[in-house]
């Protein structure tokens, strides 16, 4: 397992849920953190939890679904100084529940392919090829195992590009102290997954970072971070390091 203190992470969608909750086990690691949100706004009160343990933290905002305002964040890390080790693409946006699903507009597909998909991609792409020049990272993208149900079309077919990306992408990587995985932090009871969602935010952890501290060289891996409900961080460790790889 490695150790993540000093290391600086960014997290897409850090103010609230699983992204939330993630910046604070992070922190809590001795990482450091750069949260990003849609304005800096919604990010004062977890910037100032994460101060409060003892570690670094920076904030950034930018409309996902706008690519010139990724861009842009990437920009302003970059311009800080900061060399971004871990990436946590948390954030997503799961749009209407189309009962007539054959009505689905095309604006539920392009919104959900920016944000959930090229806006993913652009920060990997961005920041990945940096990581292999230092030696080290860890890209963690966030996905769901929703299936058969196109009332979501926009949704799901998002999550499935990701997962494809992601899959192809690691076999590049694989060999290398660069990894890239995919984890499913379960159907929660957050403001995406709503109040009917059978597992509270917390069941996420440790699962939802175990791919951020293993530590065997192997990417195109599906966690499910409710199969680390109860765990400690270094059993789930062991626990992940033992997955294959999805091909």
């Amino acid at each position: 397992m490695i150790s993540v203190k000093g290391k600086w992470a960014l997290i897409t969608g850090a103010s609230r849920g699983v992204g939330y909750l993630t910046a604070l086990f992070m922190a809590k690691q001795g990482c450091n953190i750069v949260l990003h949100s849609r304005s800096l706004e919604h990010t004062k009160k977890i910037m100032e939890e994460v101060k409060a343990l003892g570690v670094d933290v920076y904030c950034v905002q930018a409309e996902l679904a706008n690519h010139q305002e990724v861009v842009s964040m990437l920009d302003e890390i970059e311009a800080k100084g900061i060399a971004i080790d871990i990436i946590f693409n948390n954030a997503a946006v799961q749009l209407t529940y189309r009962q007539d699903y054959w009505e689905t507009p095309v604006e539920d597909l392009d919104l959900s392919l920016r944000i959930n998909f090229i806006a993913i991609t652009t920060i990997c792409y961005r920041l990945i090829p940096k990581m292999i020049e230092r030696g080290f990272g860890r890209v963690i993208n966030l996905t769901s195992g929703i299936k058969d149900q196109p009332e979501q079309a926009g949704y799901s077919a998002s999550k499935a590009a990701l997962d494809k990306f992601t899959n192809d992408l690691g076999t590049k990587l694989n060999g290398t102290n660069v990894l890239i995985n995919l984890t499913d932090p379960g159907w929660l009871r957050t403001d995406l997954g709503g109040p009917r969602a059978p597992n509270p935010p917390e069941d996420c952890m440790p699962g939802a970072v175990v791919a951020a501290f293993i530590n065997d060289k192997k990417s195109s891996r599906w966690f499910n971070a409710t199969d680390y409900i109860g765990m400690s961080l270094e059993d789930a460790v062991k626990k992940g390091e033992a997955l294959e790889a999805l091909r």
